[in-house]
């Protein structure tokens, strides 16, 4: 299989990429490497990949020539975009649109002119429900998103679902619910616990900590691409990938003290705007019709990030 992952060099396009090579696919990866965070870490997760049956473009989605991009391509994972809730508001809105919206209908644009593919995989967000009615939340749910960020990610996704059902481009959307694990992006609560707790400095939360989420491992969500990509789901299909947590903010910060054996310095600042209280995602149909379900805890994982935190800082 010849794979195209957008957003190669990031936290969840870097680990997919090295799944699929590992499985003796052929990647083509493709990376605005844009400063959101550091560039550096970018180009770490690019130089942990192996050169052999892998090809990277810095390009930018919006300008690259797609249809060349997709040439032969039999999967497209498409699992780039402008991440964050509290930078979506305001000015920067319309980087959001630009990495979140165009990006994504110029790529379907060219997966309907592509004459190999099979799946086109687009990487959604829980965000997108919004403050939802019912936990855990199942996708025939009513989304109503309350951020910026979280409105891009969903009119991507509904772009997603218009070209399969008038073009029959094969798209399946996964809405990830809080990916964590080893390489997680510096800005995300997890690395930011982690980091502060083998260095011995104050974590900073936002809220009171009491807001409950649903934590997904990478691998897990990696295993739910590949299943998506390799299974028999309908053009226009959206599924849940959520590890099944359900846990306060401050209860992830008492297994942290535990698990690192030591008190943390806790300091508790204002929420962010549009930060929801709750998310819980159902996987009903996404173990139904692919038969995923997570397989690492929250307690395994969260194990596997700290002692990468503490090689890394």
């Amino acid at each position: 299989m010849k794979a195209l992952v957008t957003g190669a060099a990031g936290f969840v396009g870097s680990t997919l990429t090295r799944r699929l090579l590992g499985d003796g696919h052929e990647v083509v990866g493709i990376d605005l490497l844009t400063d959101y965070y550091d560039v550096g870490i970018k180009q770490a997760n690019l130089a942990g990949i192996a050169p052999e049956r892998f090809e990277f473009r810095h390009e930018d989605l919006n300008r690259a020539d797609l249809d060349a991009l997709l040439a032969g391509v039999d999967v497209v994972f498409h699992q780039a975009g402008q991440p964050g809730v509290r930078k979506s508001w305001g000015e920067d809105f319309g980087v959001y649109l630009d990495a979140n919206v165009r990006a994504t209908q110029a790529l379907l644009g060219a997966a309907k002119r592509a004459g190999t593919l099979q799946r086109f995989v687009y990487a959604s967000s829980s965000p997108v429900y919004g403050d939802a009615e019912r936990f855990p939340t199942p996708e025939s749910h009513r989304p109503q998103p309350l951020s910026p960020y979280g409105v891009t990610k969903l009119a991507a996704e509904h772009l997603c679902s218009l070209y399969a059902a008038n073009f029959g481009v094969p798209a399946v959307s996964l809405r990830y619910f809080t990916v964590y694990g080893p390489g997680q992006r510096p800005d995300m609560a997890f690395t930011r616990f982690v980091r502060a707790a083998v260095r011995g400095v104050t974590i900073t939360v936002y809220g009171t900590g009491e807001q409950i989420r649903d934590f997904t491992y990478v691998d897990d969500v990696v295993e739910a691409n590949m299943r998506a990509a390799l299974g028999s789901a309908a053009p226009g299909a959206v599924f849940n990938v959520a590890g099944g947590s359900n846990i306060a903010v401050n209860g992830v910060l008492s297994l942290l003290q535990e698990l690192n054996g030591g008190a943390l310095d806790v300091r508790y600042v204002d929420k962010v705007a549009g930060d929801v209280w709750r998310t819980g995602g159902s996987t009903h149909a996404i173990e139904a019709a692919l038969g995923w379900k997570a397989e690492i805890s929250l307690d395994e994982g969260l194990s596997r990030q700290l002692e990468w935190a503490r090689e890394t800082f």
